[in-house]
């Protein structure tokens, strides 16, 4: 049986994360199950919309990632996990869950994943989108707006008044932790054809991470 490989992909808001993992999934299919640590804001029940909305939810205490890697260590250990479920247009967790199965490659995704110890000493890959400023706004301005009802005028405040500072001082410095750094996202064929084909290296059963993946405490 082939030891689980654990891909961190990590990167500013709308670097192309989610596009790289996409193409990954789409390339190995059920060989390969995500983990978004998105899901694991914070459940912040007791406060008011209002309060909710000016929350800072980009530095890492926003996390709670001891139940992320509960989950991630159960997921690598071959048990199927019940990820909990943030609800964007309500700033909080939802009470809905959702089934994540385990499988030979787990990838990791989120903006704040390589900020903790923790969890890249679990990552035997760990990777950081690097995208120009101008086009994470943009994109993620139009994200935010189509996919989760918010208005352009909250987007610019968010992204103003918590966004780009927490990215500078928590997000770029993590950058120094990954393994690759992909120009571009999911523009970028080279990187991504390394990426895959050192996934399908480890699917055949020949990839180092058998006997020597990342080891944790």
């Amino acid at each position: 049986m082939i030891t689980p490989m654990m891909i961190g992909i990590a990167g500013g808001t709308g670097s192309g994360k989610t596009t790289i993992t996409g193409k990954i999934t789409e390339r190995f299919g059920g060989k390969v199950t995500v983990l978004y640590h998105d899901d694991y804001y914070r459940e912040q029940h007791s406060l008011t919309y209002e309060e909710r909305c000016k929350m800072n939810y980009d530095r890492p205490d926003a996390f709670d990632n001891d139940l992320f890697l509960k989950d991630l260590d159960a997921l690598k250990a071959g048990r199927e996990v019940f990820s909990p479920v943030y609800d964007y247009s309500i700033y909080d967790r939802s009470d809905r869950t959702k089934p994540v199965k385990p499988a030979p490659v787990i990838i990791v995704e989120g903006i704040l994943i390589l900020a903790d110890k923790r969890l890249t000493d679990r990552m035997d890959i760990k990777i950081f989108v690097d995208t120009d400023a101008d086009v994470r706004i943009l994109r993620r301005l139009r994200r935010d707006v189509k996919e989760r009802g918010r208005s352009i005028d909250s987007v610019i405040d968010q992204y103003l008044t918590t966004v780009k500072p927490m990215h500078e001082k928590y997000v770029e410095p993590s950058k120094k932790m990954a393994d690759i750094i992909v120009l571009e996202g999911g523009r970028n064929a080279v990187a991504l054809d390394l990426i895959m084909n050192r996934i399908e290296t480890h699917l055949n059963g020949s990839s180092p991470f058998g006997a020597a993946g990342a080891t944790h405490s």
